[in-house]
């Protein structure tokens, strides 16, 4: 996990550099590129770019255009936690162990950064320095709106929403089944994981349907594992190790893997969907996945 620690690490600073470059205050409100920066350089895993970076490096692929597109979806999720924080949706005065942007700004500013990061971010794809066949920057653009929108992210967070009971006359929490838990969460957490995972695929001229099927659903996979354990740190965790508030989704109502199945059977199967995910990944790459079936061991023993 040392050596996987340290690529993790190289492809974060390669990845904030374009970052940096693209966030440039040159001709932009001042303040704006502020609060996005906030959001953007407040540390984090950097999941989903090392994700985009080892998916094409499957096929050989890397480089700037590589790069870019780790950087856009990166803004796509900083998005989302700016959003997701504000007091109308999460109420969080905290992310990554520092005040929320709605907290160091304004709510005012932290909605116009996330509008900003998400829109900045198909601007970086529909660029030809990200990809130069035209074919390719669609599909990316389309997968990505399709992954981040109504059928995926977003629309998982109003299912989570509901789940709350907010849009409820009786305000009381929706008792929810593991398959409806799954399906929103599916959308919400596992739809950014899942693209960046496929990401490498579709840059790759050569990549088969095999290849791109087994991308999938290990994306899959590792979006479910990624929510188990976010889901039983938030149970487990402490607010210094996480960086925010915990114990929060139970407070709230919110449904989770981990608050219906309780923590040995959430642990167990998160221990099941991590090996299926590395069993797909292996049946078709085999060695070549190492550095991705790493990354699902990682999310298993991560402590925020």
């Amino acid at each position: 996990m040392d050596e996987l620690a340290g690529v993790m690490d190289r492809h974060a600073r390669a990845v904030e550099a374009v970052l940096a470059e693209l966030l440039g205050a040159a001709k932009r409100p001042q303040r704006l590129v502020e609060a996005m920066r906030h959001a953007v350089f407040a540390g984090g895993k950097r999941m989903r770019p090392f994700l985009v970076i080892e998916s094409a490096a499957l096929f050989g692929m890397g480089g700037a255009g590589v790069l870019r597109v780790a950087a856009a979806l990166e803004m796509v999720h900083c998005y989302s936690l700016i959003h997701d924080d504000l007091p109308a949706m999460d109420d969080d005065d905290m992310r990554r162990g520092q005040p929320t942007v709605h907290r160091a700004f304004d709510e005012a500013s932290a909605i116009l950064a996330g509008d900003g990061l998400l829109t900045l971010a198909f601007a970086v794809l529909a660029d030809r320095k990200t990809e130069a066949r035209a074919g390719r920057r669609s599909k990316l653009i389309a997968d990505l709106a399709h992954a981040s929108g109504i059928d995926g992210m977003v629309g998982g967070q109003m299912l989570d929403l509901q789940a709350e009971g907010r849009f409820d006359a009786s305000g009381k929490p929706r008792r929810m089944k593991i398959g409806a838990i799954r399906h929103l969460q599916a959308l919400k957490t596992g739809a950014l994981i899942r693209f960046a995972a496929e990401a490498g695929a579709v840059l790759a001229p050569r990549a088969t349907a095999n290849e791109r099927r087994a991308l999938k659903i290990y994306g899959e996979k590792l979006g479910l594992a990624f929510q188990i354990k976010d889901d039983l740190l938030d149970l487990l965790g402490s607010a210094l190790e996480m960086g925010k508030a915990v114990a929060k989704d139970a407070a709230a109502g919110k449904a989770t893997m981990a608050g219906l199945l309780g923590v040995e059977q959430a642990e167990a199967l998160l221990a099941q969907t991590g090996e299926e995910g590395i069993a797909a990944l292996r049946a078709v790459f085999g060695a070549r996945a190492e550095r991705l079936a790493d990354l699902m061991r990682f999310n298993a023993r991560r402590s925020h």
